[in-house]
């Protein structure tokens, strides 16, 4: 089976780890999140994949070249950014399925458990022209939302309501006809959940929904994307990419984690990365040739490639650029993000009054 993965997006609300690298090659559990999809990918019978490009195009093939985790790959660029669905169609000119077989259709953000060989049973068995993988949510308000009839096929695509008629909402992976897909407008910019679907449904062509609340998580946010990392170090969610066993921490190859500090709740200290003596580093995701000073207590954050906590600072949901500095005592939480190269001098940021 072939299949296509989008990967054109900026990243913009994981800046500034986005800057310099597109989100899907983000260090994830220790390798670019990326791979962990291709494993997967391969793992439930994927031969090819078409990557739809666009942002930093050029980093992906020199990343994982022609052949990666059991999979070839091919790279389709996108100019100008065409939407979910024009890139989907743009895409599907370096596909050689036959115009009824099934193509799979991943997003780049999406980390997923869901049974991918049944969405395509169901999907072969009901002759859809898609069929699309559907999770469930404890507040689906936040969410559009999609319903099903009693026999599984899409009735609607709705937007946020305060009052959603299903708790079920898009988790992002389709599985096409060939020929539905090349049916999508070439060269335009076309959502596939706001016009593609939608139109589909109106025409009384078949759209199925498979249903399954497997682990899931969209990990486009700063807070998404570290639990995605420390979900897969603790083994919440299982990756044939791992590069090491499930456990409480992720330490990586020349990285030097001291004998009395505290590195748990599925932390990765990156390649080169160095933690010293009484520093805590909790649920977190170090990059290559990170530092943590003694005393400093970094929780639920992301330390960019070379950047540095001084001794004594506190990191609480904080995201660091790659070589940003944080001088002893500074204070940070809730979301803050210092960009690339920035240094903050002693106690310059503060939170509370101890200082």
């Amino acid at each position: 089976m072939e299949a296509i993965l989008l990967v054109g997006g900026q990243g913009t609300r994981l800046r500034p780890l986005t800057i310099s690298t597109p989100k899907p090659l983000l260090p994830t559990a220790g390798v670019a999140f990326l791979a962990h999809q291709l494993a997967r990918a391969h793992e439930v019978g994927v031969t090819r994949i078409v990557f739809a490009t666009s942002y930093r195009a050029e980093m992906f093939e020199a990343a994982f070249g022609r052949k990666a985790q059991g999979v070839e790959l091919t790279y389709v660029h996108e100019s100008q950014p065409l939407g979910t669905g024009g890139a989907i169609r743009n895409a599907a000119a370096a596909l050689s399925s036959a115009p009824d077989d099934p193509v799979l259709i991943l997003n780049g953000d999406i980390l997923s458990g869901h049974d991918v060989p049944a969405q395509v049973v169901l999907h072969e068995q009901s002759q859809a022209a898609a069929t699309l993988h559907l999770t469930t949510v404890d507040d689906p308000s936040r969410f559009g939302v999609v319903p099903t009839d009693d026999n599984g096929r899409v009735t609607a695509f709705l937007e946020k309501a305060a009052r959603p008629v299903t708790n079920q909402i898009n988790a992002g992976c389709y599985v096409f006809r060939r020929s539905a897909i090349d049916a999508i407008p070439e060269g335009e910019v076309v959502s596939v959940e706001r016009e593609t679907f939608p139109t589909m449904i109106s025409s009384g062509a078949t759209v199925m929904g498979y249903v399954e609340s497997a682990y899931w998580l969209d990990v486009g946010t700063p807070e998404a994307f570290v639990r995605g990392s420390c979900d897969l170090v603790l083994g919440r969610i299982a990756s044939p990419a791992m590069p090491g066993a499930a456990g409480d921490r992720l330490i990586l190859p020349g990285a030097v984690v001291s004998d009395g500090s505290v590195v748990r709740e599925g932390t990765t200290v990156g390649r080169g990365a160095e933690i010293e003596a009484g520093a805590t580093v909790l649920g977190s995701v170090l990059q290559d040739g990170a530092f943590v000073a003694e005393g400093a207590t970094v929780r639920d954050s992301v330390i960019g490639r070379g950047a540095r906590v001084g001794p004594g600072a506190v990191l609480d949901g904080v995201i660091l650029g790659d070589g940003a500095s944080v001088g002893p005592g500074n204070e940070l939480r809730d979301g803050l993000r210092l960009w690339p190269g920035i240094s903050l001098p002693p106690t310059a940021v503060r939170f509370s009054t101890d200082a």
